[in-house]
């Protein structure tokens, strides 16, 4: 039994998932999203995100704790220089997990794990909206307005298509 065994052991042997870690963490870095399997990508999360707080602090020390880790210098340069600033006044929380379903050979649930800051579609998203106002009871209903758009755009559609036939 597995009680209170935190560690998802991935099918592999301890240097195994240690270099496979290692390789997607610096993948993460320098291209800021892959895709992969869940169960990986929840792994790679636990892995990098104590990573990226340790680069927050830039000394000597926490670059070769970091490259104990990553084993590439230019993943490294980048956490440091790029990321870093980036994630500065943030508390936590660098990564993103998205599903995007299931692999078509085994049946795997993929995803994509991004980094928060890196994702500008989401970004522009968020800024549009801003805070949204959270309430357990539910919105207000806009259905009066939304149901006369919804009537009336069929309405404009078939006169559209009446005037193209009489033009022809």
């Amino acid at each position: 039994m597995r009680h209170n065994k935190t560690v998802n052991h991935l099918g592999r042997t301890n240097t195994h998932r240690k270099a496979m870690l290692a390789n997607m963490a610096s993948s993460l870095i320098k291209h800021k999203r892959i895709t992969t399997t869940l169960a990986k990508a929840k792994a790679l999360r636990t892995y990098v995100e104590p990573l990226i707080t340790k680069s927050k602090d830039d000394n000597t020390h926490s670059r070769r704790v970091v490259f104990s880790y990553l084993q590439d210098k230019d993943a490294v340069s980048e956490l440091f220089k790029d990321i870093s600033e980036k994630v500065a006044q943030r508390p936590g929380g660098y990564t993103r997990i998205l599903k995007v379903g299931n692999r078509i050979g085994d049946n795997a649930e993929m995803c994509f794990i991004e980094l928060v800051d890196y994702n500008e579609n989401m970004l522009k998203s968020s800024d549009a909206k801003g805070k949204a106002k959270k309430s357990r009871r539910g919105a207000k209903k806009k259905g009066s307005e939304a149901a006369v758009v919804a009537e009336q755009a069929p309405k404009v559609a078939i006169e559209k298509s009446e005037e193209t036939a009489t033009k022809e």
